[in-house]
């Protein structure tokens, strides 16, 4: 329903304009908004006008009109003054909180749709007949992406992130949690996964001034049905978990770009933990010293070419060699052959995984 602030907002526009003071109450008579002190002095004519069969009317110096909501009466507007400009600014104020009531409902409506939407919790027929209802284009291209913003939400997130949108009514910008927002944004014929990343970087830089927070979006892959939103959704919501796993650096993630990541996040811990303990031994690559750890990931990087990882490491070839050898003593396995890196890479990022889940249970 609308915020008291709109209405407000609403009538001290009017004021403005005008110099009629208006107020807004409640059928109890009791104050939404106003622009004058004393609206606690007609509560009683307020409570009385509300019961009767009357649409407006004229007393103690005031305009009164009725506001409903689907013949549920839900509003009274008060226009301080008893001649025809009051009169008029009061009927302008009342047709303009129930346009507002209607945009809002509306709005709210699609809110509800998408929110369950997203978590799955509508049939098929469901999907088409609200669709339809609240006219939503069922074959549009759209993306769900992600936006954490962190326990430290403070409420106005959602309307940074709808400002990034300007107000557009194909893209729906919702809450599920209390951590992340949700983007449901659709796309023209010709936009792709980089212009999906601009959107991302758009949306993080709309923060750029609120507590140096760290901002991260995901995103899933595009659909073409509006029943498959949801997936998309899923998918979002793996890359923000998988990317903290194994991209913390980054701050926009896609789940397409995953890799191996997205099926070591599936495994069960047990399987992973027997995994390696038949790869080291009951050892883990944390057990390796720095030295190590950054001769190897830096082999990693340079696609096990020996002498561009030594000339980026600063050691003689000799060197590193001498340091793959030692490590091919103690792991059994030759991080130049191929087959061995491949087995050694996904150690370690099981081991990654294995920590962050841990650390998560804490």
């Amino acid at each position: 329903m609308i915020s008291n602030q709109i209405m407000q907002n609403t009538i001290e526009g009017l004021h403005q304009l005008t110099k009629i003071d208006l107020a807004i109450l409640d059928s109890d008579g009791l104050p939404c908004a106003q622009t004058f002190q004393d609206t606690a002095s007609y509560k009683e004519a307020v409570t009385s006008f509300a019961v009767s069969d009357a649409e407006s009317q004229v007393a103690f110096g005031c305009h009164f009109f009725k506001v409903f909501d689907d013949q549920q009466l839900e509003f009274i507007v008060l226009a301080k003054g008893d001649d025809e400009e009051a009169s008029t600014v009061g009927k302008i104020a009342a047709f303009q909180l129930k346009e507002l009531m209607v945009a809002y409902k509306e709005r709210f409506d699609k809110d509800n749709f998408i929110k369950n939407l997203l978590l799955d919790n509508l049939l098929l027929v469901d999907i088409y007949n609200r669709s339809k209802k609240l006219h939503v284009d069922v074959n549009a291209r759209r993306v769900v992406m992600i936006v954490e913003v962190g326990p430290e939400k403070d409420g106005d997130e959602l309307d940074r992130v709808r400002s990034v949108f300007g107000g557009k009514t194909k893209d729906f910008v919702t809450a599920v949690d209390e951590h992340n927002i949700i983007v449901v944004k659709e796309l023209a014929e010709g936009d792709n996964y980089e212009d999906i990343d601009k959107i991302a970087a758009v949306i993080i830089d709309a923060f750029h001034d609120k507590d140096q927070r760290e901002i991260r979006v995901s995103y899933g892959t595009v659909v073409g049905e509006i029943k498959e939103v949801s997936r998309s959704y899923k998918e979002a919501n793996m890359a923000m978990d998988v990317g903290k796993i194994f991209f913390a650096d980054k701050k926009i993630i896609a789940y397409s770009a995953l890799g191996i990541g997205r099926l070591i996040y599936q495994l069960p811990i047990p399987l992973c933990k027997m995994f390696i303990s038949e790869i080291f031994e009951n050892k883990s690559p944390d057990d390796f010293d720095e030295e190590t750890l950054t001769t190897i990931n830096k082999f990693f990087e340079n696609s096990l070419n020996v002498s561009e990882t030594s000339r980026q490491l600063y050691i003689h070839r000799n060197t590193l060699v001498y340091r793959l050898d030692k490590l091919e003593k103690s792991t059994g396995l030759d991080l130049r052959v191929f087959e061995d890196a491949i087995t050694f890479k996904i150690a370690l990022m099981v081991v990654k995984y294995m920590k962050y889940m841990e650390d998560e249970k804490f």
